[in-house]
């Protein structure tokens, strides 16, 4: 079996795996809230699958999907979405939008 992490791509994955632990907890969710999840990144990050972060935050029942985003010119570089579907009762409105570093100057109007 292949390794889940390509060579060199430990530096990657702490990033990653804060920013899924922050989505998680400015929203006050856990692994049993999640449904699905779903992993960008741009085009210039290509050494590991953004959702092999998930994975070890022991996110292991969870059906994880990655895909790269349009390489459009201008784009900022060096950026991983997540959307992650989840089960929950609150209003849109309570949903905290976590942007990290300087993906936060992607949406100003709702980056929490």
């Amino acid at each position: 079996m292949p390794p889940l992490a390509a060579p060199g791509a430990d530096h990657v994955q702490p990033v990653r795996r804060s920013m899924l632990t922050a989505v998680l907890e400015r929203n006050g969710l856990t692994p049993d809230d999640l449904i699905s999840l779903w992993f960008t990144a741009t085009p210039d990050l290509h050494s590991d699958f953004p959702a092999v972060a998930a994975r070890g935050l022991g996110i292991t029942d969870v059906p994880l999907i990655c895909a790269q985003e349009l390489d459009v010119e201008g784009a900022m570089p060096r950026v991983v979405r997540i959307l992650a579907h989840i089960e929950s009762d609150r209003p849109r409105a309570e949903i905290a939008h976590v942007y990290l570093g300087a993906a936060a100057a992607l949406r100003k109007d709702i980056a929490q």
